[in-house]
């Protein structure tokens, strides 16, 4: 089976298309949109061979705004997250791909995430950092859009580099074995991160099924799984149902998207090399051959991403009508963030650089672009079509007076021109630095001087546009309320399309219809902060979650913190108005019954399939076969299998190592909260439809995402938590019905005394409107 990453596009390839980050793809709270970027991606990683693509992510879930991979992911709002999370997973295995949704679960930040990395970067720790998380935010946060995975059917699951609760999360039976296969009712495989697995019965029994990329560290030829696993289960140490289990998750996976044994074309690509001709067993330098056929898989995708990436698009602030441009007379365009890299698009590793426009964060979530639009191409083609002047200056640093004489600008004329400055705040993953940050960024500021570069051009131009490429919220407070600033834009991390994307909306061809999928904050101590620096002497750093659910928007409404732009905002060229909210009670409420599956509320017992060898010769590496250095074998190389072992938890005497009980496959009773994919089934029942009615009060037609949101009524619940939306095309003068489901799981609390899910007495309030903070249709109802 071939795994290949990315959530974002196909990585290490060429001729593939490079898919706004799912970070922007959530901008444009459109299912619809989400599905065709998941189906693409799916039927991209098909053609090129790949049968288990690695995405998508929702862990991070975004607790820090600094997080280096946030990216990658959605949302730090578990509702939005979980939405985009499932329909991603139905579209790339509609495409006969396996989803791997990751990482799971507590992965919030870079730093200190791989004990050995951290050391690299000359930190004095032993073990990757702990996720304290309690358990109510386990399931009312980091949980929920696990759990639409699950019920979305995703295939595999991989675990994370971090402890939980101090325990690796790759070997923590808690959240493998209870959480996940037991509470959501998990029918798939789970598979490490590369690599972290930390140990190999204790990791087996603890629930992971797949060990990647097989040795303990990249191609060192030793493995806690492969023949250690094989000798664990002959030598009596791993039962034989664990292994079956294993093996029938696996292929349950691989059947489920419709893959046939045989039918599987080998991968046209190599990941190490984009040379037509290398080795084929690249960690070791054998078998020359054609590695690379060149295969292109884009189709016409890159109208996908164009779409996307200008749905995706915030109109931040918008004064006196500034946009759209209609054909100005002069257009300035400032900053590096307008203009290529130097070196290529590609010019940097994994794009672990800020060189140039950013349209992708950085690691091995990055793909390979065959081409970038930037704005300065795009901007430059478009006012040639009008007859604007247009100049570009794609430098960071522009002076407006003679301080710096070598730069003076003086001579630059502002008048009649309108101005652009494209600024950026890119991040990535932990084993690449940029600029000094280790994946996370360190702090929310604008990077290359972005901040010096707005002041100094809106302090001579009365019509200055910011747009902000970033992968999250920066501080912009600064300079937001100057009146020369006169609309802001995000366009997040839009792809191969940039250029063309952002012109679509400034120029008017497309009405903005993004909101925001994070708050912006006015400080950093809004936040919780990345923990950049040890605090467990040279144990595993510790993450204390103490916030518990109160992250992002949460807290802020907490702590009654208004923000410079609140979750969920968005302007469009048009106005909406709000009317005529009702609620229908649609399902009778008789609380949260359990879900069993059998009449017992038992399992069935692990079952035997048959008897097999326990004899070391009848596992011995075949003869007749080569044997390549470093690939791992499920074979033993030697009668005794003592050489085979590479891990301090194999043996007879399980005991030693293994909690009480951890080898019983007998039966046992299900979890209250469990029963089905996704947990009960019960949860997922509508009892309340709400319906509002949006005019589009303006002039132009526009998309509008109406948002449902309910406070549960409780002391410890958020003040307002989103629970649906919808998105929909509003001709001008004319009205649109959105209509959304309450289900139980909606209106629900855990309880960590039952261990269930239930819905407390305190009256439930729903609104809708257009943000989190922008609520003007509520209704109050007892459960």
């Amino acid at each position: 089976m071939c795994l290949q990453d990315s959530p974002n596009g196909v990585r290490l390839t060429d001729y593939n298309t490079v898919f706004p980050t799912a970070q922007t793809a959530a901008a444009t709270w459109d299912r619809h949109l989400i599905y065709e970027r998941g189906l693409a991606m799916g039927q991209e990683h098909r053609q090129k061979g790949s049968i288990i693509q690695l995405g998508p992510v929702c862990g991070p879930l975004g607790r820090f705004p600094e997080g280096g991979r946030n990216w990658e992911g959605f949302s730090p709002d578990p509702v939005l997250t979980g939405v985009a999370t499932a329909e991603t997973i139905r579209g790339i295995q509609d495409a006969g791909v396996v989803a791997c949704v990751k990482h799971f679960i507590g992965y919030e930040q870079e730093h200190f995430r791989i004990a050995s990395e951290a050391v690299e970067y000359g930190y004095n720790i032993t073990k990757a950092y702990s996720s304290n998380i309690d358990d109510k935010a386990m399931h009312e946060l980091y949980l929920w859009p696990f759990a639409d995975a699950v019920r979305a059917g995703v295939g595999s699951v991989m675990c994370s580099y971090n402890l939980v609760n101090n325990s690796y999360a790759c070997q923590n039976s808690k959240i493998l074995n209870g959480l996940l296969k037991d509470e959501l009712g998990f029918q798939g495989f789970v598979v490490t991160d590369w690599p972290s697995s930390d140990s190999g019965v204790s990791s087996a029994m603890a629930g992971l099924d797949m060990d990647m990329p097989g040795s303990i560290e990249f191609t060192s030829g030793s493995a806690y799984f492969g023949p250690n696993l094989t000798l664990a289960v002959v030598n009596g140490t791993v039962p034989e149902w664990r292994i079956d289990d294993m093996a029938m998750r696996i292929m349950a996976a691989y059947f489920k998207v419709g893959r046939e044994v045989g039918q599987d074309p080998a991968p046209n690509f190599d990941s190490w090399s984009l040379q037509t001709y290398g080795p084929i067993h690249f960690a070791v330098g054998e078998g020359i051959q054609q590695i690379n056929w060149h295969v292109d898989v884009r189709s016409d995708h890159a109208k996908l991403v164009r779409e996307i990436a200008a749905d995706g698009v915030v109109l931040l602030k918008n004064t006196d009508g500034t946009l759209p441009l209609k054909k100005p007379k002069k257009l300035a365009v400032f900053g590096s963030d307008s203009g290529s890299n130097l070196n290529g698009p590609n010019g940097c590793v994994d794009r672990a650089c800020d060189n140039g426009t950013f349209a992708m964060g950085w690691g091995s979530g990055a793909a390979n672009f065959p081409y970038l639009i930037t704005p300065d191409n795009a901007l430059m083609s478009q006012t040639v079509q009008d007859g604007t002047a247009y100049q570009s200056i794609p430098k960071d640093s522009f002076y407006v007076s003679n301080i710096d004489t070598q730069e003076s600008s003086t001579s630059f004329d502002f008048a009649d021109t309108t101005s652009i400055v494209f600024v950026n705040a890119p991040s990535g993953e932990g084993y690449a630095v940029v600029e000094g940050a280790e994946g996370d960024r360190n702090n929310l500021a604008l990077w290359h001087n972005g901040d010096e570069l707005i002041r100094n051009i809106s302090s001579v131009c009365p019509s200055t546009v910011v747009v902000i490429h970033s992968t999250g919220s920066v501080i912009i407070d600064e300079w937001k309320k100057n009146p020369n600033v006169t609309a802001i834009v995000w366009a997040g991390g839009p792809g191969e399309q940039s250029g063309n994307a952002i012109v679509d909306v400034l120029y008017g061809k497309v009405n903005p219809s993004g909101k925001s999928p994070f708050s912006w904050g006015s400080n950093r101590s809004q936040f919780p902060d990345v923990l950049y620096r040890p605090n467990n002497g040279d144990g595993a750093p510790q993450l204390d979650f103490e916030e518990g659910i109160f992250i992002d928007y949460f807290g802020l409404d907490k702590n009654n913190i208004t923000p410079v732009y609140e979750f969920g905002y968005g302007l469009s060229y048009t106005t909406f108005e709000y009317s005529n909210i009702i609620v229908t009670k649609v399902h009778p409420d008789k609380g949260i019954p359990h879900h069993i599956s059998n009449e017992n509320g038992r399992t069935i017992a692990a079952p035997e399939f048959g008897n097999f060898s326990t004899s070391l010769a009848d596992y011995i590496f075949p003869s007749a076969w080569r044997y390549v250095r470093k690939h791992i074998y499920p074979f033993i190389t030697n009668d005794s299998g003592d050489a085979a072992s590479q891990s301090s938890d194999y043996g007879q005497n399980a005991s030693e190592f293994l909690p009480p009980k951890a080898l019983d496959g007998s039966s046992r009773s299900l979890p209250a909260a469990g029963g089905g994919p996704g947990g009960n089934p019960n949860l997922y029942e509508v009892l309340y439809q709400v319906s509002a009615t949006v005019t589009n009060t303006g002039d132009v037609a526009g998309k509008e995402v109406a948002q449902m949101y309910v406070s549960l009524g409780g002391p410890e619940d958020a003040k307002v938590q989103l629970r649906g939306f919808d998105k929909q095309m509003i001709p001008p003068g004319m009205s649109a019905q959105f209509t959304f489901d309450l289900t139980r799981r909606d209106l629900a609390n855990w309880d960590t005394v039952s261990q269930n899910w239930v819905i407390s007495e305190h009256p439930k309030t729903v609104f809708v409107g257009s943000s989190s903070r922008e609520l003007p249709l509520r209704a109050t109802f007892s459960v």
